[in-house]
């Protein structure tokens, strides 16, 4: 296990600098100049922005500029802003919001999609699998920007003025706790919760079949051991895999969500610094993203072996 685990540190190595690498020259490539964006309206002073393009080698080639880039970060250095902000600052300040409403979302898909697909799989063609699957196909349909604004005004609004009930907020506030993440976590996790849903129905159906739980059911084991202990357990394995991508997803496309609820975290920052064209933060916030994914997808691969004792890591 420790030999694996230094073989995916180092392999992470050349993984962030590609993603960095991409992302940079993306950025790079972003239309327009970033100083007279910083301006707006009106024109940049020439001195000034003559100083700003010396101080951020903005007149460089663009591997000297990476080169820049990447010396930096691997000295815990994210960059600086064109305001003269450290990007770390940045991240520090949104990112709490967008872990916590991640997080939130990530138990809502994964407790409520999990039981809903484990209840359809084990009543196949009955009342509650036809509402799984209507449910989850409706939801798949629906824009998260249209889910949303309806839950929002349903929830928010009409709920609050009909009965009195004040539970959901429209907008986010800090003092509310996790009541203010309820909601944004439930919009924000709808999709992925259906797709949750429907990976979970597909594979218990499948392993139910397998012969290990026949025979363990012919054995005369009570059916809810059968299926917690021996069907769900392997049937969790593409689940898993499901849920560690989608954890780095739900951190970087939650821009919507933040955005219809107020919420000032990651993908907020992200999109206005896109707008102004300001490419360090941009990849300062991106490698932060690919660092999530990583890490996720390594819990993942070490649940495998949780769940399916027979796989080991040498």
């Amino acid at each position: 296990m420790g030999r694996y685990l230094i073989r995916r540190l180092i392999q992470a190595i050349p993984v962030l600098l590609g993603a960095t690498f991409l992302i940079y020259y993306l950025a790079f490539s972003l239309p327009g100049d970033p100083v007279s964006a910083l301006a707006g309206d009106k024109k940049a002073d020439p001195t000034v922005a003559a100083m700003l393009r010396a101080k951020y080698n903005l007149d460089d080639p663009f591997l000297l500029q990476y080169w820049h880039y990447i010396t930096n970060l691997f000295q815990g250095n994210f960059g600086e802003t064109l305001q003269g902000r450290q990007v770390i600052d940045l991240i520090s300040e949104a990112f709490p919001y967008t872990v916590n409403l991640a997080l939130v979302a990530f138990a809502i898909e994964a407790l409520v999609g999990i039981a809903a697909g484990v209840m359809s799989a084990l009543r196949r063609g009955k009342f509650i699998d036809q509402l799984v699957l209507i449910t989850t196909l409706l939801v798949i349909s629906i824009p998260v920007f249209v889910f949303g604004f309806v839950l929002q005004l349903v929830l928010g609004v009409e709920l609050k003025d009909a009965w009195g009930i004040d539970f959901f907020p429209v907008s986010f506030n800090e003092t509310d706790g996790l009541r203010g993440y309820l909601l944004p976590g439930f919009v924000l996790a709808t999709t992925s919760l259906a797709y949750v849903a429907r990976l979970t129905r597909t594979s218990l159906m499948e392993t139910m079949r397998a012969d290990y739980v026949r025979t363990a059911t012919a054995k005369g084991l009570p059916r809810r051991r059968v299926v917690v202990r021996h069907a769900l357990r392997n049937a969790l394995i593409p689940i898993v895999t499901f849920l560690g991508a989608d954890l780095g997803s739900l951190m970087g496309g939650a821009v919507i969500t933040e955005r219809i609820f107020n919420i000032h975290g990651i993908g907020g920052t992200l999109a206005m610094y896109v707008w102004q064209k300001q490419g360090v933060v941009v990849v300062g916030i991106v490698t932060l993203l690919v660092l999530v994914y990583m890490f996720a997808n390594l819990i993942v691969d070490l649940l495998y072996a949780v769940l399916d004792p027979r796989i080991r890591y040498a």
